[in-house]
């Protein structure tokens, strides 16, 4: 029985592989996700899919940085709030007192534990409708 979608993310990462295997193991847990390379992608994706509950974006990209995406969504009224988890190899101390003034949910360090990812979705998403054993 499959069970029903949860919320819908948005991966934003300009190395395909990476989104993909995220994309998958969160499919797994019931999410319904889509990818983007660019903040340009992320940004059409999102006007595309107003349902997406929560934005997974890398930090460095080659374009434009997962900061100016997440300093867009928070100019964007109807986006102020959408939360936002962070993935980088290399954060610095700086990019890190950006991320807690743009109200950055976490920041994950890549690789990703997937552990703790899934349970910052959990409690974030919980599943609706799970019943509980008698």
């Amino acid at each position: 029985m499959t069970h029903p979608t949860r919320q819908q993310l948005l991966l934003v990462d300009d190395e395909e592989d990476a989104n993909e295997e995220l994309a998958e193991l969160l499919e797994g847990e019931g999410f319904r996700c889509f990818t983007a390379s660019s903040v340009n992608l992320a940004l059409q994706q999102l006007t595309r899919h107003p349902d997406i509950a929560l934005v997974i974006t890398d930090l460095r990209m080659p374009d434009e940085s997962g900061l100016s995406l997440i300093r867009r969504l928070r100019e964007h009224s109807s986006r102020r709030d959408l939360p936002v988890i962070v993935t980088s190899g290399h954060a610095d101390m700086e990019d890190v007192s950006d991320l807690l003034r743009l109200q950055v949910l976490d920041l994950f360090r890549k690789p990703i534990y997937h552990l703790r990812l899934l349970e910052t979705l959990d409690s974030l998403f919980p599943e609706s409708g799970v019943q509980q054993a008698l």
